[in-house]
């Protein structure tokens, strides 16, 4: 990790964040947060007017962050606008005896990230405005291109998976220009023919003894099936298993997976952006063999669903979601 020292253009850069704020009465910090995408968002696109890093890696990091803290017992889960999380380790400095350490000074000295984004003399981890100025430097420091930015996060998070998945992240949020984005849909449209009951954990034997790890939709041929989230588009292509699917991992990190499917949009390519309600492919047979291999069971869509908690990824019951999204578009 590359050593950040506070010069004089940071301290230049530090007093007209402060002054940036202090001259903003809509969006000051410390107000009671009415509109928490709006406010998060402000101070995202803030800290890229100050420092040229888009606004929306700093929001995919956030959003990545956010994530693995719903399902990871060890990184807290904050109560500010900012869910970025910094270990103490690299905040204060590895070889710093106080683990809590909030003086700017003695953490560089240590080696440590933390420096104070709000002025008040402190660098504190549970600060929004400092944690943000402080991930904000460290990118800088590596540049301002896309390589020069997953570089940095390689740097930081030591893990290729979390990169690519911090840089989709980014990609959905420069289409659709908002982090606003929590619609969410059921993958068969209202008014056409399907059936589906719990079936997760039910034995499979194809292929060898096995659980059945997602929810069996059941529809005629050629239904069009439809995403059920804001995603990027990760897998497209055969699998023994499932057929012809697609893979498409979300903004809350889940991967979600369509299988079984006669064939796909298409348009649609991998690396696409998507939203609820898109077509993405047709209810099918395939799977179980070959390439090409269909109608060895009932045309049905396989739905699953696969968390990751940035540091493995398992697959959990989707039922109650489907049951939770057909609920909500009636």
């Amino acid at each position: 990790m590359k050593k950040i020292r506070i010069n004089q253009n940071i301290t230049l850069i530090l007093l007209v964040f402060i002054l940036s704020f202090t001259f903003t009465p809509l969006h000051a910090f410390g107000e009671k947060i009415e509109d928490p995408y709006g406010e998060r968002q402000y101070l995202f696109e803030k800290m890229e007017s100050l420092f040229g890093i888009p606004w929306y890696y700093l929001a995919a990091i956030d959003q990545y962050e956010r994530s693995i803290a719903k399902v990871r017992k060890d990184i807290p889960v904050k109560e500010g606008l900012i869910a970025i999380y910094i270990p103490p380790s690299k905040w204060t400095g590895f070889l710093n005896p106080n683990p809590n350490d909030v003086e700017p000074k003695s953490i560089q000295f240590f080696n440590g990230m933390g420096l104070d984004g709000n002025g008040d003399g402190l660098a504190d981890p549970k600060n929004d405005l400092d944690v943000l100025f402080t991930m904000t430097q460290y990118l800088s420091s590596y540049g301002f291109k896309e390589e020069d930015i997953r570089i940095a996060l390689w740097e930081y998070y030591k893990r290729e998976k979390t990169v690519e998945q911090i840089s989709q992240f980014a990609k959905i949020y420069q289409k659709f220009d908002t982090i606003f984005l929590t619609k969410q849909s059921f993958p068969i449209s209202k008014g056409l023919q399907y059936s589906y009951r719990s079936t997760w954990g039910d034995a499979r034997g194809w292929g060898g003894r096995r659980m059945h790890e997602g929810t069996d939709i059941f529809a005629s041929y050629g239904t069009p099936v439809k995403s059920v989230c804001y995603g990027y588009v990760e897998v497209m292509g055969w699998n023994i298993y499932g057929g012809w699917r697609v893979g498409i991992r979300g903004l809350d990190n889940i991967y979600y997976y369509y299988a079984h499917l006669a064939g796909f949009e298409k348009s649609m390519r991998i690396g696409d952006i998507v939203e609820p309600g898109q077509i993405i492919g047709y209810v099918g047979s395939s799977g179980y063999g070959k390439p090409g291999t269909q109608g060895k069971f009932p045309p049905h869509l396989h739905f699953g669903m696969y968390i990751d908690n940035g540091r493995t990824e398992w697959a959990f019951d989707p039922y109650p979601y489907l049951r939770k999204w057909e609920r909500q578009r009636k």
